[in-house]
């Protein structure tokens, strides 16, 4: 099990860590800032960096085995460090903000856009979701303008718990229709737009929507009889 350090605040750009396991599939620390792949949004990238100054490149960041194991992939050909040893974890944060950026921006798309998601991926600098709307036609330039619009409204943007049986009790939350958030261990993280948005969601995100810059839609394409799929990314 792995401290996620991300999860309390997703600004922390390194840490100090112990390996505690060393194996083919990665590198497990007692404590991590690195994200692992999910919710459409890829792992973190970085470095793992020794007492003796060498590094470590970190290529990809995977989920484990479970809900709190977090496998950090080394690039082909790295010397692995020793169960036991110390290092201190440091992200690829540039990278990171930008994922960050484009994640909340995602949020703010489904409050401009009330159907229900049945996909969505997240990459450097733009990314997309899928919405459940037989027949219904989109206006790329009216999405892009009510999406700017709420970015530059700049509200706050934090996460927060509710338990299972909360969330269970207001299905409307849960907007993604093929991925629901794991239930099972308690409690689940919402990610809270004030007055906007507000949804499960175990990602990382920024503090105000004015963080995120202006956006554009870059294009909308029907993906079968129900599917319309919106392609976002930054504004040039």
């Amino acid at each position: 099990m792995t401290e996620l350090l991300f999860r309390d605040d997703a600004y922390l750009k390194s840490c100090s860590a112990t390996v505690t396991d060393v194996s083919e599939r990665g590198i497990r620390l007692d404590r991590t800032v690195f994200y692992p792949t999910g919710g459409g949004q890829p792992g973190d990238t970085g470095v793992l960096r020794r007492a003796d100054g060498g590094t470590i490149a970190i290529a990809d960041t995977r989920k484990g085995d479970s809900l709190d194991d977090v496998l950090h992939v080394t690039a082909p050909g790295s010397v692995l460090p020793a169960v036991g040893e110390t290092v201190t974890a440091e992200i690829d944060w540039d990278r990171r903000y930008r994922l960050m950026r484009m994640h909340t921006c995602l949020h703010l798309l489904c409050a401009v856009i009330p159907a229900a998601v049945t996909g969505g991926q997240i990459s450097d600098g733009k990314a997309r979701l899928d919405f459940d709307m037989a027949g219904e036609a989109l206006d790329k330039d009216g999405v892009t303008e009510k999406l700017n619009a709420l970015i530059a409204a700049d509200h706050k943007v934090e996460p927060r718990w509710i338990t299972d049986e909360e969330l269970q009790a207001r299905p409307e939350l849960v907007r993604t229709m093929s991925v629901k958030p794991p239930i099972g261990y308690g409690k689940v993280r919402l990610l809270d737009i004030a007055g906007v948005d507000l949804q499960p969601c175990g990602g990382t995100h920024i503090r105000h929507t004015a963080e995120i810059g202006r956006v554009e839609i870059t294009k909308i394409e029907s993906k079968g009889k129900q599917n319309r799929r919106v392609n976002i990314a930054f504004a040039p």
